[in-house]
C-alpha cells in the first residue's frame, strides 16, 4: 500500500516535470508571422509596413541554418513581426504569385526533384536572385529596396532590418554612409 503511493507521488511528479518543461518550451518557441505575397497586398491597404521576402530552396544548407539560428532568434522574431511583413518564398518552387498586377509561376517544375535543386520560378528571374538564401526588403508600397544575398546570423540581419524598416535607408548615399550605420548601430542580440 505504501509502495503504491510512493509510485504515484513519483509518477506525479514526473507528468508535472513534463507538463512544466512542454509549457515552458511552448511559450519560448515563437515563430516569425510569416505570410503571402497575396495577403501581404491585402494587409498593405489598411496597416503599411515594409516587407522582408527570404528567398530560399529545399536543398540549401544555408537556408536551413538561416531558419534554425536567425529565424527562430527571440530578438529577430520580434522585430520582424513588430515591424514588417514577412514572406518566404520557395524560389524553385511550384507556388503561383501574383505581383504588381502579375502573375508568375514555374512552368519547368519537375515535382519528383522537389529535395534537389530545380528550375528556378518566373518570379525569382523578374526579382533577379541567383543566390541562396537571399534576403530582400520591400517598402510599404512594394518598392524594391535592397536583396541582401547570403546566409545572415542574427546580428548580421539586425542590422538591415534596423535599416530598412523605414525611410532611414534613404539616408545612406555611399559606402561610407553605410560604414558609418554599421560602427554607431547598438545590437540588442545577447550572445
Amino acid at each position: 500500500m505504501q509502495n503504491d503511493n510512493y509510485i504515484k507521488l513519483k509518477l506525479y511528479k514526473i507528468y508535472s516535470i513534463v507538463f512544466f518543461v512542454l509549457v515552458c518550451s511552448n511559450i519560448q518557441a515563437q515563430d516569425i508571422n510569416w505570410i503571402s505575397l497575396e495577403q501581404v497586398t491585402k494587409l498593405q491597404k489598411t496597416t503599411p509596413k515594409n516587407v522582408i521576402i527570404d528567398v530560399y530552396t529545399n536543398w540549401c544548407g544555408p537556408c536551413k541554418l538561416m531558419d534554425k539560428n536567425t529565424f527562430s532568434n527571440p530578438e529577430i522574431v520580434n522585430y520582424i513581426n513588430n515591424n514588417f511583413y514577412a514572406v518566404k518564398f520557395n524560389a524553385e518552387g511550384n507556388e503561383t504569385v501574383s505581383f504588381m498586377n502579375k502573375t508568375f509561376t514555374n512552368p519547368n517544375y519537375d515535382s519528383s526533384r522537389t529535395q534537389k535543386r530545380n528550375s528556378s520560378h518566373e518570379f525569382t528571374r523578374f526579382l533577379g536572385i541567383n543566390a541562396y538564401p537571399s534576403t530582400l526588403f520591400f517598402d510599404s508600397q512594394m518598392n524594391y529596396i535592397s536583396p541582401v544575398k547570403g546566409y545572415l546570423n542574427p546580428k548580421q540581419i539586425e542590422i538591415y532590418l534596423h535599416l530598412f524598416k523605414d525611410d532611414n535607408y534613404k539616408n545612406i548615399k555611399s559606402q561610407e554612409d553605410f560604414d558609418g550605420f554599421v560602427k554607431t548601430f547598438k545590437s540588442r542580440i545577447k550572445v
